[in-house]
């Protein structure tokens, strides 16, 4: 699916670009001339752009790419080189938000990575909902080639995603895995040519906005993200409240209107005060 008509980014020059087609945002690391190196600049406007999709009830969806070949080659050599001159307090937690922000964003969130990737914005591609993931591309954790620690979440979410062993080879090893090898591990859910990466995202999240009710979307990210850490009989318990909710709620029964008359559902759009229940 082509992308339709989408309004000018705000600023060209913004390090992520931020425009909305039919419902999706779609979120473009912009810093080609550094393959998207990552920024602490970078870092503060992507977290403000997911949050204010997440905020957005005209947003159903958000798909994250990268501008020019790479999605993005982990942290910018030049900032992480004055990091480490400084004790590593610029890079580090001062005056950063936390890097798990991306997983309290209710709305799907959707990769279409484009090219290489590694480190810092690999931990970061880990977050992502849904990753459609270019046939060329590269990933690498890289840390312990740099003399660093499995950073933020990756030590988390990894072993959850793809299994301990396999998790600590790559972080253990830091070597780079091909698209297809990805794939197998369970760090792409699909693979594609580089050209085709952005449609195929953008075609999957087109679909969830057209098919899928948001409040029920938001709603099974939380179960699927809490039932890791609680045991199956707290998460039965709490799965038959929020079901008799969903019997009571206007999404179901549009849900099955829609249905019985064989079109597509016309389903409220949500705020992020709308999604407990």
């Amino acid at each position: 699916m082509a992308m339709s008509a989408l309004p000018s980014p705000r600023v060209d020059d913004e390090v992520v670009r931020y425009e909305v087609d039919n419902g999706v945002a779609v979120l473009t690391l912009n810093r080609p001339d550094r393959m998207n190196a990552w920024t602490l600049e970078m870092e503060d406007r992507y977290f403000d752009l997911l949050l204010e999709a997440d905020a957005d009830p005209e947003v159903r969806a958000v798909v994250v790419t990268g501008a020019g070949k790479a999605f993005s080659p982990g942290a910018d050599a030049d900032e992480l080189g004055a990091g480490a001159a400084v004790g590593a307090l610029e890079f580090g937690q001062l005056h950063r938000r936390s890097s798990t922000l991306p997983l309290t964003v209710g709305k799907p969130v959707i990769g279409a990575i484009n090219g290489a990737v590694a480190g810092i914005s690999l931990v970061q591609v880990l977050q992502m909902d849904v990753r459609f993931i270019a046939a060329e591309a590269k990933l690498t954790f890289a840390f312990p080639r740099r003399g660093l620690v499995a950073e933020s979440c990756a030590a988390w979410l990894l072993p959850r995603l793809i299994g301990t062993a396999r998790a600590l080879d790559l972080l253990l090893s830091g070597r780079t895995v091909l698209a297809d090898e990805a794939l197998e591990l369970g760090l792409a859910n699909w693979v594609v040519p580089r050209d085709g990466v952005l449609e195929a995202a953008l075609g999957y999240a087109h679909d969830l906005v057209k098919h899928c009710s948001p409040r029920s979307m938001a709603i099974i990210k939380q179960q699927v993200f809490r039932a890791w850490e609680i045991d199956l009989e707290t998460a039965r318990i709490e799965v038959a409240a929020s079901m008799a909710a969903a019997f009571a709620s206007d999404d179901f029964k549009e849900g099955v209107r829609s249905f019985v008359d064989r079109r597509p559902p016309a389903f409220a759009g949500l705020t992020t005060e709308g999604r407990r229940g």
